[in-house]
């Protein structure tokens, strides 16, 4: 057997062996003597995006497992998870090397060693194997452990926080060969019930974004409802309209008020793309470089159709290979950030991956409204690369040319 798969086997046995909330400390201790580390670290990214835990550290001084809030902001963390290339320089005890712990897109965290030499092209493969297979081994394990959910938090969650959280999908980006994704969300001081969902069929992509009526406990309850009949609706194969009449109908049944949508489904082999719009603000759409509206015709919020007596209707939406996608909340729109110029801020972003892009603009809503917001802010980003890409160009868990650029003033390996 080729070495590199041998190590890459007995580190998968070993995580497997042990219990889920010690699977990566038993990752991190093989890393370290395997390649004779004084020190290997995982850091998770916390639930803000805007700063990194070290949730488990092994060390040849103290095996122990500390917790390290960083923030990422011009950190040599933040130029990993943006450009998902590894990171190394040259320290007073030996070489550093950074890589990032990364799947489908969504970045989960990172990968530290501190190693007594320059590694060779060998080890440091190895490594980006680790960390690759690293990411699996999270995504597994936390379905058996609050560990990585604690270690994602800087504070405990409310009740309506918890909720709204748990409705959010389990991963908030992916990358597919035809398209790349990433939602965030930015809560309110009271809790407004915003969410975003999105899956992939076969053939066809999912989106969604929603906002019910009300705050903290009841929007989070109203949500829970609304995000369950759409997901229920949607895996039995129902169109937009019926979900959206079904989400509705729930609602109404149970005293759960109305919301505001979008519902949005792709055509993976042609582009098609139609939506439902519920009440809700219209899309943007970059195109080139203008970023307009997307004009269309708006139901009857979720909850309220049998007031209008009209169906939902399924419409067209125009998307084309290069296009990016911004679906929003009407939090994106409240008066404290009036002055933001949306247009002009997804228009910047651009080069941005939508994980970063998304996460720049619900950060700068929040910053112009004094760091408080009225309403939650959510964004879901969608950058379309068309029918004719049948193949991720994958580099560890990540398309590299699809990654952020650096910020100015960063050096790479």
């Amino acid at each position: 057997m080729n070495s590199g798969i041998e190590q890459l086997s007995r580190l998968l046995t070993a995580a497997e062996e042990a219990a889920p909330s010690e699977a990566v400390d038993v990752v991190a201790e093989n890393l370290r003597r395997r390649f004779d580390a004084s020190q290997v670290s995982f850091l998770i990214v916390d639930l803000t995006g805007r700063a990194v835990v070290r949730l488990t550290t092994s060390a040849v001084a103290d095996g122990g497992t500390e917790l390290e809030r960083i923030a990422l902001f011009g950190s040599v963390y933040e130029q990993v998870i943006r450009t998902q290339q590894r990171y190394q320089e040259t320290i007073q005890r030996g070489q550093r090397v950074i890589a990032p712990v990364t799947n489908r897109g969504d970045a989960i965290g990172l990968l530290e060693l501190l190693l007594p030499a320059e590694p060779d092209e060998d080890v440091l493969e190895e490594i980006k194997e680790a960390a690759h297979a690293l990411a699996y081994i999270v995504i597994a394990d936390q379905r058996f452990t609050d560990l990585y959910t604690w270690g994602k938090r800087s504070r405990p969650l409310t009740l309506p926080a918890e909720i709204q959280h748990r409705l959010l999908p389990a991963s908030l980006s992916c990358e597919a060969a035809q398209f790349a994704l990433s939602g965030n969300l930015e809560p309110s001081e009271e809790i407004s019930g915003d969410s975003f969902d999105f899956a992939l069929d076969r053939d066809t992509l999912h989106l969604s974004i929603t906002d019910p009526m009300g705050h903290d406990l009841t929007a989070a309850l109203s949500a829970t409802l609304l995000v369950g009949a759409l997901r229920g609706a949607r895996r039995v194969g129902a169109g937009l309209a019926a979900q959206a009449q079904r989400a509705g109908d729930v609602l109404a049944d149970n005293g759960g008020g109305h919301a505001t949508g979008q519902l949005l489904r792709v055509e993976l082999s042609t582009g098609r793309a139609l939506l439902v719009n519920a009440g809700h603000p219209w899309p943007l759409r970059m195109r080139g470089g203008s970023v307009a509206e997307v004009p269309c015709a708006v139901d009857a919020p979720i909850g309220l159709s049998e007031f209008t007596g009209r169906p939902y209707q399924e419409q067209e939406l125009d998307l084309r290979p290069g296009d990016r996608l911004i679906m929003l909340t009407d939090g994106m729109l409240e008066r404290d950030a009036e002055h933001v110029e949306l247009p002009a801020l997804v228009a910047s972003t651009r080069d941005l991956h939508p994980r970063e892009a998304a996460l720049a603009l619900t950060s700068t809503v929040l910053e112009a409204a004094g760091g408080s917001l009225r309403d939650d802010a959510t964004v879901l980003c969608l950058d379309w690369h068309g029918p004719q890409e049948t193949l991720r160009r994958v580099g560890s868990g990540a398309d590299i040319g699809q990654a952020s650029p650096g910020r100015p003033g960063d050096s790479r390996a």
